[in-house]
């Protein structure tokens, strides 16, 4: 087991892209003889896109993308309202499923995904995530191996997730959460030691037009402060798993 982990970490750091990242996970649930897996990302804007790392079929990954099926997965939903991993498939009693999210089942059925164990990754700051492994069928091996190691596997999630969020999340955003263009600009300005009046002049914009970008800014990073949300700008500029 620590030899998985430890390799598990190893590969996250050295990770650069999704590729990187899928082949960590693929190795580490390899280790448990866990045959599918997918991770999944949201964030609360629901324009940007879903982070998708996974070893489901790609004509099934394509189809729930192309669909938007993040929006009525019932196991997203699960997750969201849960902190706990918890298991889904036949006969593990989860009601109150529509009839398109049943068909969302029947048809992730028919390319392999019939029952999984699912681990909510949920980020205070408004965003979701998720880790899934899963099977083909109720598989005794499977089953088992989902309750005996569920520990392990969350913690293996947690790791996976936090390297995707440090390493994977460029463009406009910081520590994982998409920021729109004048308020990532506003707070690069701000990390320069520019004030908001300051900040306006450079952008051509009214100070307290800036300073809403930037308390905007500080609502979805969850902090307080100026200080604070400059310090997680310049930790994803430069954090390593």
């Amino acid at each position: 087991m620590q030899l998985v982990f430890e390799t598990l970490l190893e590969q996250l750091s050295l990770s650069v892209d999704e590729v990187d990242f899928h082949n960590a996970l693929a190795s580490a649930a390899g280790a448990f003889d866990i045959p599918a897996f997918a991770y999944l990302s949201l964030v609360s804007d629901r324009v940007t896109k879903p982070t998708l790392i996974s070893n489901y079929h790609s004509g099934w990954t394509s189809h729930y993308l192309r669909h938007q099926y993040e929006r009525i997965d019932p196991v997203i939903e699960w997750a969201r309202c849960s902190e706990c991993p918890f298991q889904w498939g036949p006969g593990f009693g989860h009601a109150g499923t529509s009839k398109r999210q049943q068909q969302l089942f029947d048809e992730a059925t028919e390319f392999g995904i019939c029952c999984g164990l699912t681990i909510p990754l949920v980020d205070r700051r408004g965003g979701v995530a998720a880790m899934t492994f899963a099977a083909d069928r109720l598989d005794p091996t499977f089953l088992r191996v989902a309750e005996q190691y569920e520990q392990a596997l969350e913690i293996m999630a947690m790791c996976f997730h936090i390297g995707v969020r440090r390493k994977l999340s460029g463009g406009l955003a910081v520590d994982g959460v998409s920021l729109t263009p004048r308020e990532y600009e506003c707070l690069e300005w701000t990390a320069k030691g520019k004030s908001a009046w300051e900040i306006g002049c450079i952008l051509g914009i009214k100070e307290r037009t800036a300073a809403f970008h930037l308390d905007n800014a500080k609502k979805k990073l969850g902090v307080r402060t100026k200080n604070q949300a400059v310090t997680l700008l310049a930790s994803s500029r430069s954090s390593i798993l």
